[in-house]
């Protein structure tokens, strides 16, 4: 698989060489349970709900997963492709090392979540919900994010890279430091403070320019 270049260097996921074939079913998944070394393809789960699982060293290759609720789920060491995790309520997740490749995440919920070295690279995560998250080297590369929710977050390191932030809601998060020269922010939201030191294209600041109660002729 090749890896795009993402300037923030986020770590990829580590895996051993000889990861199993792993069969996962709504019975193996209890609160508190562990799965780890191994590969999971081609699996369906729905309406099922779990409290603290944890993914160690995982593989999860065309996976569906509907109407699913995995609240403080760990996940380390862990790669989705080609996956559907619409609407899949991730809620206060701990993510380390974590990627997910040319996946669907419409709706995915990882408010109150902690994000480090995770990568968002070709995903489609309209309306997804990242409020009040804690995000440490992260990147989003050539994603779908509008109408996506990062209100109330803390951002050290994240890059955005040719990624739709079309509607999104910024509001009470610090920009400082991101470069969206690359995205479509348009109706972006966000308080005038949140912007103070983002790195725009003078395009994207006349855009931005609402936000101070400007009006450009």
């Amino acid at each position: 698989m090749e890896e795009k270049k993402n300037k923030t260097k986020v770590l990829r996921p580590k895996f051993d060489n000889d990861l199993e074939i792993m069969e996962l079913s709504k019975e193996d998944l209890e609160d508190e349970a562990i799965f780890s070394f191994g590969k999971i393809s081609n699996c369906s789960l729905e309406d099922h709900e779990a409290d603290k699982i944890t993914f160690k060293q995982v593989i999860f290759e065309n996976a569906i997963f509907d109407k699913i609720v995995f609240r403080n789920i760990e996940l380390l060491d862990v790669r989705f492709q080609n996956c559907d995790l619409s609407n899949i309520d991730f809620s206060e997740a701990s993510l380390h090392r974590v990627e997910f490749v040319n996946c669907k995440v419409i709706g995915i919920n990882l408010s109150e979540a902690t994000l480090r070295n995770v990568i968002f690279e070709n995903c489609n995560g309209q309306y997804a919900f990242f409020n009040y998250s804690n995000c440490k080297q992260v990147a989003f590369l050539q994603c779908q994010l509008r109408s996506s929710d990062f209100q109330n977050s803390v951002f050290s390191k994240v890059e955005f890279q040719e990624s739709s932030l079309l509607q999104s809601q910024m509001n009470f998060t610090s920009l400082k430091g991101i470069d969206f020269t690359s995205c479509d922010i348009e109706g972006m939201s966000a308080n005038i403070a949140d912007v103070n030191g983002a790195i725009v294209s003078a395009m994207q600041a006349v855009s931005l320019s609402v936000l101070l109660g400007l009006v450009i002729k």
